[in-house]
């Protein structure tokens, strides 16, 4: 018998439905320091104008002698007297919106990589039983972060957020931070030197401090029960001044009748489940319900989705019944103005073409995207693809760039662990075949299974034999994965688009496929014969052939083609085309849609006519 009003306590012993990213335990060997979901507590926002100092030769770090300063630019100096020594100034610098990219924002830094230094004031009333944290949504790539001079912290990586605690470093009154922002590109990041897009630097999303009682909610985790069947369960993790505490985590979903008291163990967790029927989120119907989580003084609220995805031979499951995904790939980049996407309004812009495409379903390559695009997948209701920037030529047979592809894909799990909409991870993008290749992903695939094993894991692979008439999926990553992405540019990058359609694959794998990518390039308004590259009309035909062919993949399970919207790249250099831009977007820089868009509508409109697996 359901009962809306009863949450039990699960005794799940030393096995954990999902095992907490946000805090240092025995059962996660790989943790981050990260405290779930600030924004909804008490906050103060550092976005707008910062000071900017461009610094190519690092002299604000490094002395002549190539030493670090112990007196750098992180000290944010004034001058008080004549004679003072002083060659910087951040208070009559140019200054720099945050969030968002330098490339974009200055003429003359659009392809500049290198150091710039950000500095902004701020003031706060310190209280003594507080702690202060400060978020950066995403830095490209390398931050060093300081308070009032000292520093607390550094983080490598573009593309995920990151925190510190910064009590004893602020002052009563007036603040300053400083960052050390570094874009330069090396063989040994994640991504490496050759990608194909832009390399926005800056802090490109909202940077918060955050207020926090010294006892607080760490993290949380909601979902479908594994253990109760159509009921609901997770944990909280909470922080205590103390080392044990009596007080009890405070767990309310109203519009379920959900009002439950849990008491944390020793190490600080309370596990839960409850013996209710959530209507299920779907793209449909993306149902999702307020929550609020309260210990002590401390408050959290969110917007939880409930689902269930699973993959059984060669089909994908929603909620127990099997769906096509029909998709679409998204680079972050806005739709409104020049340069990175953060905003709640790029998000919205964008996945509302997305859903007038008719799509279902967002790859959001090649990185994980901002906050805001998960939020607004969860309301519009999109599935989505989320994945780390192991791309191409990774150096797979170095440590330390394990080590930090393996960071970043727990960052990224940690943040986006109860977003609904998310049904899939991606460990890597068109990577190349070597031993050390396969060795690294499936070190990175059962890290992905450790951290949640609630969501399928994929990659997308272009290893792919072609002859005249069939093409072969070969790569042993297959056997390892739970849904196997296949990148192909017949039409394109080979072959011609009337060649597409006569194709047939051979797979040998009983998994679900996504055709990850496909597609050609048009520069908007640019017509001419099918035959002629660079049209509207040739980049129609690739499409049309295309989903021809992928209509005869045994064990398709969704598409997401290449891509949405032209994007920046400096690999793009054919005057009076690509200009710098990627041109196989559906849409232009502008917003325009070419005529590929309404082939592949038509074609999502075609398979909803037909019930193909609608949900």
């Amino acid at each position: 018998m359901k009962n809306y009003c009863f949450l039990k306590i699960l005794i799940l012993g030393k096995v954990l439905l999902f095992i907490s990213t946000g805090a240092h335990t025995a059962e996660n060997d790989f943790a981050v320091e990260y405290v779930q979901n600030l924004i909804s507590r008490p906050s103060i926002s550092l976005d707008g104008k910062w000071a900017r100092i461009v610094d190519p030769f690092e002299n604000g770090f490094y002395n002549h002698r190539y030493q670090p300063h112990k007196d750098g630019y992180f000290k944010n100096k004034k001058v008080q007297s004549v004679s003072d020594r002083i060659e910087y100034n951040f208070a009559t610098a140019k200054k720099l919106s945050v969030p968002g990219d330098w490339n974009s924002q200055e003429e003359q830094l659009f392809f500049y990589e290198g150091t710039v230094w950000y500095q902004k004031d701020f003031d706060l009333v310190k209280k003594a039983d507080k702690k202060y944290i400060i978020q950066f949504g995403a830095v490209n790539y390398h931050a060093i972060v300081y308070i009032n001079g000292n520093e607390v912290g550094q983080h490598e990586g573009g593309f995920t957020s990151f925190q510190f605690d910064i009590t004893k470093e602020l002052k009563d009154g007036a603040n300053f931070v400083v960052v050390k922002v570094d874009n330069r590109r090396s063989r040994d990041q994640v991504p490496t030197v050759n990608t194909d897009w832009w390399n926005y630097g800056g802090i490109t999303r909202s940077v918060i401090i955050t207020e926090l009682p010294l006892s607080h909610i760490n993290d949380y985790y909601i979902g479908v029960s594994t253990h109760i069947d159509g009921g609901i369960e997770g944990y909280v993790e909470i922080t205590t001044a103390e080392r044990e505490t009596s007080d009890v985590v405070l767990i309310s979903i109203p519009e379920l009748g959900i009002k439950y008291e849990a008491s944390p163990d020793k190490n600080g967790l309370a596990r839960f489940a409850a013996d209710v029927s959530p209507g299920l989120w779907s793209p449909k119907t993306p149902k999702l319900y307020g929550m609020e989580i309260s210990f002590l003084e401390d408050r959290v609220s969110d917007q939880i989705g409930f689902r269930t995805i699973s993959a059984n031979g060669d089909e994908i499951y929603l909620n127990g019944s099997p769906i096509f995904l029909k998709g679409i790939s998204i680079h972050e980049e806005s739709p409104l103005n020049e340069g990175r996407a953060w905003s709640a309004a790029d998000a919205h812009v964008t996945l509302s073409w997305a859903k007038e495409l008719g799509a279902n379903f967002v790859r959001l390559a090649h990185y994980p995207h901002n906050e805001a695009m998960i939020k607004a997948a969860d309301q519009l209701g999109l599935m989505v693809w989320s994945e780390i920037p192991v791309y191409w030529t990774i150096l797979f047979d170095n440590k330390a760039v394990y080590a930090n592809a393996e960071r970043q894909l727990t960052e990224m799990i940690t943040r986006d662990k109860n977003r609904a909409a998310i049904v899939m991870w991606s460990v890597a993008n068109e990577t190349p075949l070597s031993e050390n290749r396969l060795s690294f992903l499936k070190k990175l695939i059962k890290k992905t299974r450790s951290l949640d094993p609630s969501r399928l894991v994929t990659a997308a692979i272009d290893t792919q034999d072609k002859s005249e008439n069939e093409i072969v999926l070969r790569d042993p990553l297959a056997d390892y994965l739970d849904v196997i992405g296949i990148n192909s540019y017949c039409g394109w990058y080979w072959g011609l688009p009337e060649d597409c359609a006569k194709k047939t694959w051979d797979s040998s794998y009983n998994k679900p496929i996504i055709m990850s990518e496909m597609g050609g390039g048009a520069k908007q308004g640019l017509y001419g014969n099918p035959d002629q590259i660079w049209t509207e009309e040739f980049q129609a035909a690739v499409y049309e052939h295309n989903l021809v062919m992928a209509q005869n993949i045994k064990g398709l399970s969704g598409l997401s083609p290449w891509i949405l919207k032209d994007f920046r790249s400096p690999r793009r250099h054919l005057n009076h085309v690509q200009d710098f831009w990627n041109r196989k977007g559906l849409v232009s820089e502008r917003g325009v849609r070419k005529k590929a868009w309404y082939v592949l509508r038509d074609f999502y409109v075609s398979l909803e006519n037909g019930d193909r697996n609608s949900q």
